[in-house]
């Protein structure tokens, strides 16, 4: 499988190909060739500047670079035979033959190909000699009024006369004054057909066709069809005027035949946001004969539109050099565009052709996607842009006079409805719980909390939504968060009373329902409730056309718990002067203080998709901003219970200032001081570039914590341990009596926290907390930033993310590499919130290039160490060179005994009493590094090869956490010699 993919072109065809083949997961990169402005380092889309007109260059550059497969779309390259060469010199490349290709390059061999196939088409004549055509023209007993030049004119060659005069003037103008220069040497004088026209494309292996959806061009240059005729100002698709009987006929008349025709003569010839399969794995089967069994899926009920946006003065004359501005915030708005003809100039975009950019919109009708194109035509900053606001008027006419009206006329689909139903009714299921089983479909849900165990239960309810952080994840397309942000919100407000959330509903509203949009966010909403251990009893989606704008929805949810009377929070009685506040780490804004949010980023001239000042390496704006809210219930619940916590604040809206007070008593205040626990740099980054007050970030924002918690002096020791085995936690203040006139919370040093270079971590404050509260700050360390390679389930994968999860650990896990597509360990980074990337050694031509792949992810994500749990791959030697002494391994024996596999089975077979695991830097002999750390395991006289595995999987859980501690701390390094040396100064 290629791993690389070079697409020759510089339109916007060959953008949207470019774009359509970077999202397949088995791609590593696509080349576009020479590209344009649009295909210019965008993700894994880059240009090159490999010459595609000379062949033998352009074959020996894709073996060189390990092209796997080239993709031609212009005509011209085909038609001079670039397939041809290609495939001759052994580089598999996607296109028609140059005999192929002359169905589109000639259109005087392509009506003698029809007609000598009976493939129905416009009756015509085809002439090199002016005059006789228009004879032709005049003496013909139809109307002869489509004149064409029969060769490639870039889609401009077409002239539709009004009469004879005018038809035979066209004839002239082509070939006398050579209006298209050699295009024009033939021309095909066509009968004027009146009707609706369609494109009607196809995938083709040979033998087969599968049709795309049909679309239809508009060729005229201005509104209402007027004009003259230009290579295309927009298009729309589906067409309803075309039905399947309709579709059916063409594809057995035209397409097949057309495939039937171009194979008895030797030429086998072979809508892109659509398209729902992978472009890549279509073409593999188009090209290997598979399309019949593996036919392409398309997206049902959408539709696509295209306008485009070209240069004053086309299809004349026009001027190049034009800035372009404002296309990041068009695409934030999920309308796509590509580009045709640009350029990069100083850093900016600016025009370079006669149709300059595409902007498509797909949305669930035609008339959205024609509103939604329009809008982002009219968002991109091009003086003088000459561009169409009708596209897709003659459906929108035949939907208009064709039909009755329906339900779904006015905007309303109960058949979606239905489709979302049945998605989401297995995701409800697995949230079944004691008490409920979590059915959908009745009028009303039921829970029965005697099975749940109560006995004398007060019901809590808690009601939320989750602000205009939806606005965010509808403009960057990433919805499946906020469902995590909605069921925390009411969760978390439920659990204030001390309650376990029971069941949860939800609430979906939106204009024109999108099943996919829908079912991400009702999904995510499934996997919270699992999360926080509440049954998902039943919801509503309402569609409500007109109320929202297209693409937008709105959430509400809805959560009951319930709590034995005695253990009722807050207790309200018992909170004292002098008690601590335990504040747990939020995950950064939660869900409050969006709109804020959004204006600072306004004003800093940020885009969603623009790289976040304030998050890790590699992520956007828009993914740091979407960071789920945490759900606290399953870590808080068992210390609720234990009795110690005397009341808990869910910091919400309104912030630090404003929740705390809500739980305590009027008599007492709060006293924070912020440079106690750990604010996220999200925070540091608004106060700063919005400048906002302290109290205007105290009361808006969490600030870093997202619960806090009242507790006894004598018990706050015991909770903060009980909190910083699963949580980062820390002690961040305590209870005052309340002066008169004075503020109910007082938050110390915040403002000189946010402005410190970087956030304490809650290791060292941890360490501080063990005494004093409010003790000598200490400098902050950093957490070494570690990526763990793994083939498998990834039990090690676990011990060392519980292990990094510890507030005293010098470890921070960043990413998670497997060279396996879909296993549980990639399930087990996900969890627990670590990105993860998968490398397939399946499709890399040798050891060299997958290890240069792995490589390139360690550097994307700033990894310094790199720890091998159960990753069966060996590791080249210039791999392990350039990570020498930062490349651990675990073994299941005691080094230098038993190395290689089967080291249980080598145990037992000789017969020793003791064995057990080692944890080793990896050196380019196998099982050979120095060793860091090792475990032994009595060998039993029972054991089997299993049971001694089994024990030994145990001491590795241990071993390797502690290695991986002593070497992240700088305790202890590997020497220039290959031995091990221990550091007395490292960070700690």
């Amino acid at each position: 499988m290629a791993e690389r993919v070079l697409i020759v072109g510089s339109g916007g065809r060959e953008h949207a190909l470019a774009w359509k083949l970077a999202q397949s997961p088995q791609i590593q990169q696509v080349l576009v060739a020479p590209g344009n402005a649009g295909t210019a380092d965008c993700g894994k889309i880059s240009n090159s500047e490999v010459s595609v007109s000379n062949h033998t260059i352009l074959a020996q550059f894709c073996k060189d670079h390990n092209v796997g497969l080239v993709v031609v779309g212009p005509e011209v390259p085909l038609a001079a035979g670039i397939v041809d060469d290609l495939t001759a010199a052994g580089v598999p490349c996607f296109g028609p033959s140059a005999k192929a290709a002359q169905l589109e390059a000639s259109k005087s061999f392509s009506k003698a190909f029809m007609e000598r196939h009976g493939i129905p088409t416009a009756r015509y004549g085809s002439f090199t000699d002016p005059q006789e055509a228009c004879n032709y023209i005049r003496t013909a007993e139809f109307p002869a009024l489509v004149v064409k030049a029969s060769g490639l004119a870039a889609g401009k060659g077409v002239i539709v006369a009004k009469d004879q005069d005018e038809a035979c003037q066209a004839v002239m103008d082509i070939m006398k004054d050579r209006a298209f220069g050699a295009a024009g040497e033939t021309v095909v004088v066509e009968e004027l057909l009146e009707g609706e026209e369609v494109s009607c494309l196809c995938f083709s292996d040979g033998s087969s066709v599968s049709p795309m959806p049909p679309a239809q061009d508009h060729k005229r240059l201005q509104d209402g069809d007027l004009g003259p005729n230009t290579g295309g100002m927009g298009a729309y698709c589906p067409t309803p005027q075309v039905n399947q009987e309709l579709l059916q006929q063409i594809r057995q008349t035209v397409l097949q035949k057309t495939v039937d025709g171009m194979k008895e003569e030797g030429a086998p010839y072979v809508l892109l946001p659509l398209l729902k399969s992978d472009l890549y794995e279509v073409i593999l089967n188009t090209m290997n004969g598979k399309l019949a069994s593996n036919a392409p899926v398309w997206h049902q009920d959408s539709s696509a539109v295209t306008v485009v946006m070209a240069s004053a003065g086309y299809p004349g004359s026009y001027k190049k050099g034009v800035e372009i501005t404002g296309l990041s915030q068009v695409e934030d708005t999920g309308v796509q565009v590509f580009h045709a003809g640009t350029a990069l100039k100083d850093g900016g975009v600016v025009s370079s052709g006669g149709r300059v950019l595409t902007v498509t919109a797909v949305r669930s009708s035609l008339e959205t996607a024609l509103q939604a194109a329009n809008q982002g035509v009219a968002a991109v900053g091009f003086p003088g842009a000459v561009y169409r606001h009708d596209i897709g008027h003659r459906a929108i006419t035949h939907l208009n006079q064709h039909r009755g009206l329906t339900y779904k006329d006015s905007g309303v689909d109960i058949a979606a409805g239905n489709r979302l139903v049945d998605m989401i009714k297995p995701l409800a299921k697995a949230t079944s719980r004691a008490g409920c089983n979590a059915e959908l479909g009745g009028f009303a849900g039921l829970f029965d909390l005697k099975a749940a165990g109560f006995v004398d239960p007060i019901l809590v309810s808690g009601t939320d939504g989750v602000g205009t952080k939806l606005k965010i994840a509808q403009a960057c397309g990433q919805h499946g968060g906020l469902g995590q942000d909605l069921v925390a919100m009411c969760v978390n407000d439920v659990l204030a009373q001390g309650a376990e959330p029971l069941f949860f509903l939800d609430y979906f509203s939106c204009g024109s329902l999108d099943v996919d949009v829908a079912a991400s966010v009702v999904g995510g909403i499934a996997k919270a409730c699992e999360m926080a251990g509440c049954a998902l009893l039943g919801g509503e989606t309402a569609e409500m056309p007109g109320v929202y704008a297209p693409g937008e929805y709105d959430l509400a949810g809805f959560s009951v718990g319930a709590v034995e009377r005695g253990a009722l929070l807050p207790k309200l009685g018992d909170i004292a002067e002098g008690d601590m506040l335990i504040g747990v780490a939020s995950s950064g804004v939660h869900s409050n203080g969006f709109s804020l949010v959004r204006k600072v980023l306004e004003r800093a001239g940020l885009s969603y998709s623009s790289p976040a000042p304030f998050g890790k390496p590699g992520q956007t704006v828009g993914e740091v901003l979407l960071t789920p809210t945490k759900i606290y219930s399953r870590l808080l619940l068992p210390i609720l219970r234990s009795g110690a916590v005397k009341a808990y604040a869910h910091i919400t809206g309104g912030g630090l200032l404003e929740n705390i007070p809500r739980v305590l008593p009027q008599e007492l205040a709060v006293d924070l001081d912020a440079s106690q626990w750990s604010i996220p740099p999200v925070f540091s980054w608004l106060h700063k570039e919005g400048g906002l007050s302290e109290e205007e970030m105290a009361r808006t924002f969490n600030c870093g914590l997202g619960a806090v918690l009242v507790v006894a002096p004598v018990d706050a020791q015991r909770v903060l341990r009980q909190l910083q085995a699963h949580e980062e936690a820390w002690i961040v203040g305590s209870l005052a009596h309340k002066q008169s006139g004075a503020e109910p919370v007082v938050v110390r040093n915040l403002e000189h926290t946010m402005l410190n270079a970087g956030p304490a971590s809650s290791k060292e404050l941890g360490a501080k907390q063990s005494g004093d509260c409010h003790g000598n700050k200490s400098t902050p360390h950093k957490r070494t930033r570690v990526a763990v390679l793994i083939s498998g389930t990834g039990t090690n994968l676990q011990a060392l993310i519980e292990q990094a999860k510890r507030p005293s650990s010098s470890a921070e896990i960043v990413v998670v590499i497997s060279n396996r597509p879909g296993v549980q360990g990639l399930k087990r980074a996900s969890l627990a919130g670590i990105q993860t990337r998968v490398v397939d050694h399946k499709l890399y031509g040798s050891r060299a290039e997958f290890d240069g792949t792995i490589d390139r992810v360690l550097e994307e994500f700033g990894v310094e160490i790199v720890c091998l749990a159960g990753f069966m791959r060996i590791l080249t030697g210039t791999f392990v060179k350039k990570w020498n002494g930062k490349l651990l391994n675990i073994h299941p024996s005691l080094l230098p005994s038993f190395k290689g596999v089967n080291a249980q089975k080598q145990a037992l077979q000789a017969g020793v009493r003791v064995s057990g695991c080692t944890v080793h830097f990896v050196a380019e002999e196998v099982d050979a590094g120095a060793i860091i750390v090792q475990e032994a395991v009595p060998v039993l006289g029972s054991d089997t090869e299993e049971s001694l595995c089994d024990r030994i999987r145990e001491a590795e859980h241990r071993a390797f956490p502690a290695a991986l501690e002593l070497v992240a701390s700088g305790k202890l390094v590997l020497g220039e010699d290959g031995h091990i040396m221990w550091k007395s100064n490292s960070q700690n």
